[in-house]
Protein backbone atom coordinates (compact mmCIF):
# COMPACT_ATOMS: atom_id res chain seq x y z
CA UNK A 1 0.00 0.00 0.00
CA UNK A 2 1.23 3.66 -0.78
CA UNK A 3 1.51 6.22 1.93
CA UNK A 4 2.63 8.64 -0.38
CA UNK A 5 1.55 12.56 0.94
CA UNK A 6 -0.62 14.08 -1.42
CA UNK A 7 1.15 17.52 -2.64
CA UNK A 8 -2.01 19.34 -1.90
CA UNK A 9 -5.01 18.84 -0.27
CA UNK A 10 -6.55 18.04 -3.82
CA UNK A 11 -5.37 14.92 -5.33
CA UNK A 12 -2.76 15.12 -7.87
CA UNK A 13 -5.16 13.05 -10.32
CA UNK A 14 -7.17 15.47 -9.89
CA UNK A 15 -5.02 18.75 -10.25
CA UNK A 16 -3.41 17.31 -13.20
CA UNK A 17 -6.98 16.34 -14.86
CA UNK A 18 -4.68 13.31 -16.86
CA UNK A 19 -2.35 15.60 -18.15
CA UNK A 20 1.42 15.80 -17.88
CA UNK A 21 1.72 19.17 -16.07
CA UNK A 22 0.19 20.08 -12.78
CA UNK A 23 -1.98 22.92 -13.48
CA UNK A 24 -4.84 24.71 -11.72
CA UNK A 25 -8.11 25.61 -13.70
CA UNK A 26 -5.86 24.87 -16.56
CA UNK A 27 -3.54 27.23 -15.94
CA UNK A 28 0.41 25.67 -15.55
CA UNK A 29 2.06 26.68 -11.90
CA UNK A 30 5.77 27.23 -12.85
CA UNK A 31 6.76 26.95 -9.06
CA UNK A 32 4.22 24.19 -8.39
CA UNK A 33 7.30 21.95 -6.63
CA UNK A 34 7.40 24.74 -3.50
CA UNK A 35 4.02 24.90 -2.72
CA UNK A 36 3.84 23.26 0.58
CA UNK A 37 2.23 19.80 1.60
CA UNK A 38 -0.88 19.64 2.57
CA UNK A 39 -1.77 23.42 1.17
CA UNK A 40 -4.71 23.55 -1.40
CA UNK A 41 -4.24 26.34 -3.72
CA UNK A 42 -6.33 29.84 -3.42
CA UNK A 43 -7.86 29.21 -6.65
CA UNK A 44 -9.33 26.01 -5.83
CA UNK A 45 -10.40 27.59 -2.03
CA UNK A 46 -12.18 30.30 -3.87
CA UNK A 47 -14.19 27.80 -6.29
CA UNK A 48 -14.49 25.42 -3.13
CA UNK A 49 -12.80 22.76 -6.11
CA UNK A 50 -12.31 19.80 -3.87
CA UNK A 51 -12.48 16.89 -5.58
CA UNK A 52 -15.48 14.70 -6.19
CA UNK A 53 -17.24 17.42 -3.57
CA UNK A 54 -19.82 20.34 -4.73
CA UNK A 55 -21.01 23.63 -2.88
CA UNK A 56 -18.92 23.31 0.01
CA UNK A 57 -17.69 25.99 2.12
CA UNK A 58 -13.99 25.48 3.25
CA UNK A 59 -12.34 26.31 6.78
CA UNK A 60 -9.66 25.76 6.42
CA UNK A 61 -6.96 23.39 3.36
CA UNK A 62 -4.44 22.60 5.93
CA UNK A 63 -5.93 20.14 6.86
CA UNK A 64 -9.09 19.80 4.41
CA UNK A 65 -12.07 21.06 6.52
CA UNK A 66 -15.28 22.09 4.81
CA UNK A 67 -19.19 22.29 5.85
CA UNK A 68 -22.38 21.64 3.53
CA UNK A 69 -24.76 24.79 3.65
CA UNK A 70 -27.94 23.55 5.04
CA UNK A 71 -29.99 23.59 1.69
CA UNK A 72 -27.49 21.55 -0.17
CA UNK A 73 -28.50 18.82 2.50
CA UNK A 74 -32.10 18.52 1.21
CA UNK A 75 -32.12 15.23 0.18
CA UNK A 76 -32.80 12.33 2.33
CA UNK A 77 -29.54 10.82 1.83
CA UNK A 78 -26.54 12.79 1.71
CA UNK A 79 -24.43 12.19 -1.80
CA UNK A 80 -20.85 12.18 -1.67
CA UNK A 81 -20.09 15.21 -3.42
CA UNK A 82 -22.58 17.01 -0.33
CA UNK A 83 -21.02 15.40 2.66
CA UNK A 84 -18.81 17.40 4.66
CA UNK A 85 -15.05 16.83 4.68
CA UNK A 86 -13.31 16.65 8.39
CA UNK A 87 -9.66 15.59 8.10
CA UNK A 88 -6.92 16.07 10.72
CA UNK A 89 -4.02 14.86 8.78
CA UNK A 90 -3.17 15.00 5.10
CA UNK A 91 -5.11 12.70 2.91
CA UNK A 92 -3.21 9.46 1.28
CA UNK A 93 -2.90 8.87 -2.11
CA UNK A 94 -4.37 5.75 -2.80
CA UNK A 95 -4.86 4.41 -6.46
CA UNK A 96 -6.86 1.80 -7.39
CA UNK A 97 -4.26 -0.62 -6.70
CA UNK A 98 -3.47 0.50 -3.53
CA UNK A 99 -7.49 -0.26 -3.12
CA UNK A 100 -6.75 -4.07 -4.46
CA UNK A 101 -4.01 -4.46 -1.69
CA UNK A 102 -5.39 -2.75 1.43
CA UNK A 103 -4.86 -4.62 4.28
CA UNK A 104 -6.52 -4.10 7.66
CA UNK A 105 -5.14 -5.44 10.85
CA UNK A 106 -7.20 -6.63 14.09
CA UNK A 107 -4.74 -7.21 16.77
CA UNK A 108 -3.97 -6.50 20.71
CA UNK A 109 -6.62 -8.18 23.56
CA UNK A 110 -7.90 -10.51 21.10
CA UNK A 111 -6.97 -14.39 20.63
CA UNK A 112 -6.43 -14.86 16.98
CA UNK A 113 -5.08 -11.38 15.30
CA UNK A 114 -6.41 -10.76 11.67
CA UNK A 115 -5.06 -9.80 8.54
CA UNK A 116 -7.40 -8.92 6.42
CA UNK A 117 -8.00 -7.38 2.66
CA UNK A 118 -11.50 -6.02 1.46
CA UNK A 119 -11.91 -9.17 -0.25
CA UNK A 120 -11.65 -10.77 2.89
CA UNK A 121 -14.34 -8.67 4.62
CA UNK A 122 -16.85 -8.66 1.46
CA UNK A 123 -16.40 -12.41 1.07
CA UNK A 124 -16.09 -13.69 4.94
CA UNK A 125 -18.45 -11.87 6.40
CA UNK A 126 -22.52 -10.89 6.36
CA UNK A 127 -22.42 -7.52 4.33
CA UNK A 128 -25.23 -5.07 5.73
CA UNK A 129 -26.10 -1.61 4.13
CA UNK A 130 -27.36 1.11 6.58
CA UNK A 131 -28.18 4.64 6.75
CA UNK A 132 -26.05 5.77 9.36
CA UNK A 133 -25.64 9.47 10.43
CA UNK A 134 -21.91 10.63 11.24
CA UNK A 135 -21.97 14.30 12.47
CA UNK A 136 -18.47 16.20 13.56
CA UNK A 137 -18.38 16.47 16.89
CA UNK A 138 -17.68 20.93 16.75
CA UNK A 139 -20.55 20.94 14.78
CA UNK A 140 -22.34 24.51 15.59
CA UNK A 141 -19.04 25.34 17.16
CA UNK A 142 -19.33 29.40 15.75
CA UNK A 143 -22.27 30.40 17.76
CA UNK A 144 -20.18 29.34 21.29
CA UNK A 145 -19.87 32.63 23.57
CA UNK A 146 -16.81 33.19 24.25
CA UNK A 147 -15.38 31.91 20.90
CA UNK A 148 -14.05 28.36 21.30
CA UNK A 149 -10.70 27.05 19.44
CA UNK A 150 -11.22 24.61 16.37
CA UNK A 151 -13.02 25.12 13.23
CA UNK A 152 -15.85 27.65 13.20
CA UNK A 153 -18.32 24.83 11.81
CA UNK A 154 -21.72 26.35 11.57
CA UNK A 155 -24.45 23.80 11.58
CA UNK A 156 -23.16 21.95 8.28
CA UNK A 157 -21.20 19.76 9.75
CA UNK A 158 -23.21 16.35 9.20
CA UNK A 159 -24.24 13.95 6.56
CA UNK A 160 -26.25 10.76 6.18
CA UNK A 161 -25.61 8.34 3.58
CA UNK A 162 -26.25 4.56 3.06
CA UNK A 163 -22.80 2.87 3.97
CA UNK A 164 -22.48 -0.85 3.06
CA UNK A 165 -19.85 -2.97 5.13
CA UNK A 166 -19.32 -5.55 7.50
CA UNK A 167 -20.36 -5.33 11.21
CA UNK A 168 -17.59 -4.23 13.41
CA UNK A 169 -18.53 -7.19 16.16
CA UNK A 170 -18.43 -9.95 13.27
CA UNK A 171 -15.03 -9.08 13.11
CA UNK A 172 -13.62 -8.36 16.65
CA UNK A 173 -15.54 -12.36 17.38
CA UNK A 174 -14.33 -13.99 14.96
CA UNK A 175 -10.55 -12.38 15.81
CA UNK A 176 -11.98 -13.84 19.75
CA UNK A 177 -12.18 -10.38 21.98
CA UNK A 178 -10.84 -11.35 25.35
CA UNK A 179 -12.87 -10.58 27.79
CA UNK A 180 -9.75 -8.46 29.14
CA UNK A 181 -10.77 -5.98 26.17
CA UNK A 182 -12.54 -2.47 27.18
CA UNK A 183 -11.83 -0.52 24.47
CA UNK A 184 -10.54 0.01 20.81
CA UNK A 185 -7.83 2.03 19.24
CA UNK A 186 -8.13 2.95 15.47
CA UNK A 187 -5.66 3.80 12.89
CA UNK A 188 -5.61 5.37 9.50
CA UNK A 189 -3.38 5.84 6.72
CA UNK A 190 -3.56 9.56 6.82
CA UNK A 191 -0.68 11.38 7.06
CA UNK A 192 0.78 13.62 9.75
CA UNK A 193 0.49 17.31 8.98
CA UNK A 194 4.16 17.07 9.35
CA UNK A 195 5.16 14.75 6.72
CA UNK A 196 6.44 12.79 10.33
CA UNK A 197 5.03 8.66 8.88
CA UNK A 198 6.24 8.15 12.63
CA UNK A 199 3.37 10.31 13.74
CA UNK A 200 -0.53 9.90 13.96
CA UNK A 201 -2.81 12.61 13.46
CA UNK A 202 -5.71 10.87 15.21
CA UNK A 203 -6.14 7.43 16.83
CA UNK A 204 -9.39 7.42 18.43
CA UNK A 205 -11.50 4.63 20.23
CA UNK A 206 -14.30 3.84 21.24
CA UNK A 207 -15.38 1.25 24.80
CA UNK A 208 -16.25 -2.07 23.43
CA UNK A 209 -19.84 -1.92 23.92
CA UNK A 210 -19.81 0.75 21.17
CA UNK A 211 -17.92 -1.05 19.03
CA UNK A 212 -20.12 -4.33 19.60
CA UNK A 213 -23.36 -2.32 18.47
CA UNK A 214 -24.32 -4.64 15.09
CA UNK A 215 -24.60 -0.53 13.57
CA UNK A 216 -20.99 0.15 14.15
CA UNK A 217 -19.62 -1.08 10.84
CA UNK A 218 -16.86 -0.84 8.63
CA UNK A 219 -17.47 0.52 5.66
CA UNK A 220 -16.36 -0.31 2.03
CA UNK A 221 -19.06 1.58 -0.11
CA UNK A 222 -21.75 4.56 0.28
CA UNK A 223 -24.27 5.30 -1.67
CA UNK A 224 -23.80 1.64 -3.59
CA UNK A 225 -20.26 3.10 -5.10
CA UNK A 226 -17.28 3.88 -3.89
CA UNK A 227 -16.17 6.60 -0.50
CA UNK A 228 -14.93 9.21 -1.69
CA UNK A 229 -11.54 9.50 -1.50
CA UNK A 230 -11.86 13.23 1.18
CA UNK A 231 -14.52 10.56 3.22
CA UNK A 232 -12.13 7.48 3.41
CA UNK A 233 -11.89 5.45 0.58
CA UNK A 234 -11.78 2.38 0.31
CA UNK A 235 -12.11 1.35 4.03
CA UNK A 236 -13.39 3.81 7.26
CA UNK A 237 -15.52 2.88 10.46
CA UNK A 238 -18.60 4.31 11.06
CA UNK A 239 -19.48 4.46 14.70
CA UNK A 240 -23.06 6.04 14.14
CA UNK A 241 -24.46 8.96 16.83
CA UNK A 242 -20.93 9.38 17.95
CA UNK A 243 -18.27 12.08 17.28
CA UNK A 244 -16.97 11.07 13.36
CA UNK A 245 -13.69 11.52 14.83
CA UNK A 246 -14.64 8.05 15.94
CA UNK A 247 -15.79 6.94 12.39
CA UNK A 248 -11.66 6.54 11.29
CA UNK A 249 -11.06 7.18 7.91
CA UNK A 250 -8.80 5.01 5.45
CA UNK A 251 -8.94 2.24 8.20
CA UNK A 252 -5.69 0.23 8.38
CA UNK A 253 -6.17 -0.82 12.14
CA UNK A 254 -7.87 -1.93 14.95
CA UNK A 255 -6.44 -2.64 18.09
CA UNK A 256 -8.54 -3.94 21.25
CA UNK A 257 -7.11 -2.30 24.64
CA UNK A 258 -7.39 -3.70 28.16
CA UNK A 259 -7.48 0.10 29.58
CA UNK A 260 -8.95 3.40 27.27
CA UNK A 261 -7.18 4.42 24.35
CA UNK A 262 -4.72 6.82 24.27
CA UNK A 263 -3.86 7.14 20.46
CA UNK A 264 -3.47 11.11 19.16
CA UNK A 265 -6.74 13.13 20.38
CA UNK A 266 -8.15 10.96 22.74
CA UNK A 267 -6.48 12.92 25.54
CA UNK A 268 -6.34 16.23 26.66
CA UNK A 269 -9.11 18.38 26.14
CA UNK A 270 -9.58 17.27 22.03
CA UNK A 271 -13.45 15.84 21.68
CA UNK A 272 -14.09 15.87 25.77
CA UNK A 273 -16.05 18.13 27.57
CA UNK A 274 -16.11 19.36 31.20
CA UNK A 275 -17.58 16.27 33.95
CA UNK A 276 -19.71 19.66 35.49
CA UNK A 277 -20.58 23.14 34.31
CA UNK A 278 -18.60 25.67 33.74
CA UNK A 279 -19.13 29.47 33.23
CA UNK A 280 -18.11 30.81 29.56
CA UNK A 281 -14.11 31.24 29.48
CA UNK A 282 -13.43 29.02 32.17
CA UNK A 283 -10.23 27.03 31.80
CA UNK A 284 -10.88 23.79 33.04
CA UNK A 285 -8.42 21.17 34.18
CA UNK A 286 -7.82 18.20 31.62
CA UNK A 287 -8.34 16.11 34.80
CA UNK A 288 -12.23 17.42 35.13
CA UNK A 289 -12.58 17.04 31.51
CA UNK A 290 -14.56 13.62 29.85
CA UNK A 291 -14.68 12.02 26.78
CA UNK A 292 -17.74 12.96 24.82
CA UNK A 293 -19.66 9.58 23.70
CA UNK A 294 -23.13 9.91 22.10
CA UNK A 295 -24.27 13.25 20.17
CA UNK A 296 -27.22 15.31 21.78
CA UNK A 297 -30.59 16.23 19.46
CA UNK A 298 -30.51 17.95 16.73
CA UNK A 299 -32.17 19.13 13.49
CA UNK A 300 -31.45 21.32 10.72
CA UNK A 301 -33.89 23.11 8.09
CA UNK A 302 -33.02 22.50 4.34
CA UNK A 303 -35.67 23.49 2.77
CA UNK A 304 -36.36 26.57 1.61
CA UNK A 305 -32.98 28.23 1.78
CA UNK A 306 -32.93 31.17 4.20
CA UNK A 307 -33.21 34.22 2.42
CA UNK A 308 -36.17 32.92 0.74
CA UNK A 309 -39.27 34.94 -0.34
CA UNK A 310 -42.86 34.13 0.15
CA UNK A 311 -46.24 35.36 -0.63
CA UNK A 312 -47.83 36.75 2.89
CA UNK A 313 -50.52 34.10 3.82
CA UNK A 314 -49.61 31.97 1.01
CA UNK A 315 -49.12 28.27 2.64
CA UNK A 316 -44.99 27.18 1.55
CA UNK A 317 -43.51 23.69 3.20
CA UNK A 318 -40.42 23.72 5.66
CA UNK A 319 -38.49 20.64 6.05
CA UNK A 320 -35.86 19.48 7.22
CA UNK A 321 -33.30 16.17 9.46
CA UNK A 322 -33.43 15.02 13.02
CA UNK A 323 -31.82 13.25 14.78
CA UNK A 324 -30.43 12.22 18.44
CA UNK A 325 -27.27 10.26 19.12
CA UNK A 326 -27.86 6.92 20.65
CA UNK A 327 -31.41 8.04 21.03
CA UNK A 328 -34.42 8.97 18.55
CA UNK A 329 -36.20 12.08 17.99
CA UNK A 330 -40.12 11.94 18.95
CA UNK A 331 -41.11 15.40 18.46
CA UNK A 332 -40.75 18.09 16.17
CA UNK A 333 -41.59 21.88 15.98
CA UNK A 334 -41.06 24.94 14.39
CA UNK A 335 -41.88 28.46 15.16
CA UNK A 336 -42.41 31.53 13.15
CA UNK A 337 -42.48 34.10 16.06
CA UNK A 338 -39.00 33.95 17.66
CA UNK A 339 -40.07 30.58 19.76
CA UNK A 340 -43.64 32.78 21.52
CA UNK A 341 -45.52 29.88 19.95
CA UNK A 342 -45.14 26.45 18.31
CA UNK A 343 -46.38 24.16 15.46
CA UNK A 344 -46.11 20.37 15.60
CA UNK A 345 -44.34 18.96 12.13
CA UNK A 346 -45.12 15.60 10.90
CA UNK A 347 -41.92 13.82 11.75
CA UNK A 348 -41.21 10.46 10.02
CA UNK A 349 -39.21 7.41 11.98
CA UNK A 350 -35.94 6.78 10.86
CA UNK A 351 -35.17 4.02 8.37
CA UNK A 352 -33.15 2.26 10.82
CA UNK A 353 -31.61 2.97 14.02
CA UNK A 354 -28.66 5.91 13.45
CA UNK A 355 -30.72 7.43 10.42
CA UNK A 356 -31.74 10.71 10.38
CA UNK A 357 -35.14 11.34 10.82
CA UNK A 358 -36.92 13.74 8.10
CA UNK A 359 -40.05 16.12 9.18
CA UNK A 360 -41.82 18.66 7.42
CA UNK A 361 -44.08 21.38 8.08
CA UNK A 362 -46.83 23.79 6.31
CA UNK A 363 -46.89 27.71 7.57
CA UNK A 364 -48.16 30.59 6.54
CA UNK A 365 -46.60 33.81 7.49
CA UNK A 366 -49.57 36.14 8.42
CA UNK A 367 -48.40 39.40 6.92
CA UNK A 368 -45.63 40.80 4.83
CA UNK A 369 -42.25 41.42 6.38
CA UNK A 370 -39.29 39.48 8.07
CA UNK A 371 -39.98 36.31 9.85
CA UNK A 372 -37.44 33.66 10.88
CA UNK A 373 -38.57 30.02 10.94
CA UNK A 374 -37.23 28.36 14.33
CA UNK A 375 -37.12 24.37 14.34
CA UNK A 376 -36.34 22.30 17.81
CA UNK A 377 -36.12 18.71 17.69
CA UNK A 378 -37.25 16.42 21.52
CA UNK A 379 -35.88 13.23 21.77
CA UNK A 380 -36.80 10.18 23.70
CA UNK A 381 -35.28 11.12 26.85
CA UNK A 382 -37.63 14.33 26.75
CA UNK A 383 -34.37 16.41 25.89
CA UNK A 384 -35.11 19.94 23.83
CA UNK A 385 -32.73 21.99 21.58
CA UNK A 386 -32.34 25.34 23.32
CA UNK A 387 -32.53 28.64 21.74
CA UNK A 388 -28.93 29.58 22.66
CA UNK A 389 -25.78 27.64 23.38
CA UNK A 390 -26.77 24.64 26.06
CA UNK A 391 -23.43 25.27 27.83
CA UNK A 392 -20.01 26.60 27.35
CA UNK A 393 -17.19 24.12 27.02
CA UNK A 394 -13.12 25.18 25.94
CA UNK A 395 -13.49 23.33 22.54
CA UNK A 396 -16.93 24.26 21.61
CA UNK A 397 -18.47 20.72 21.14
CA UNK A 398 -21.96 19.90 21.32
CA UNK A 399 -23.46 23.00 20.24
CA UNK A 400 -27.42 21.63 19.66
CA UNK A 401 -29.05 25.34 19.57
CA UNK A 402 -32.42 25.59 17.25
CA UNK A 403 -31.27 26.02 13.78
CA UNK A 404 -33.48 29.17 12.01
CA UNK A 405 -33.85 30.97 8.99
CA UNK A 406 -34.59 34.10 7.45
CA UNK A 407 -37.87 34.53 5.08
CA UNK A 408 -39.33 37.40 3.83
CA UNK A 409 -43.05 37.60 3.02
CA UNK A 410 -44.22 39.75 0.36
Amino acid sequence: MSNAILDSALTRRALLGGGAAFTVLGFPVPFARFLPAGMQPVAFAQESGLPGKSGLSILSDRPVNAETPPHLLDAAVTAGERMFVRNNGLTPNVSAEDAANWRLTIDGEVDTPLDLSIGDLRSEFEEVSLQLQIECGGNGRKFMTPAARGNQWTFGAVSCANWTGVRLRDVLQRAGSKSTAIYTGHYGADIHLSGDPEKSPLSRGVPIEKAMEPHTIIAYAMNGGEIPILNGYPLRLVAPGWPGSCSQKWLTRITLRDREHDGEKMTGQSYRVPRYPVAPGTEVPDADMEIITSMPVKSLITAPQTGARVGANETFEVRGHAWAGDNDVTAMDVSIDFGATWTRAELSPPVNRFAWQHWRADISLPEAGYFEVWARATDDEGRMQPATQPGWNPRGYLNNLQHRIAVFAL
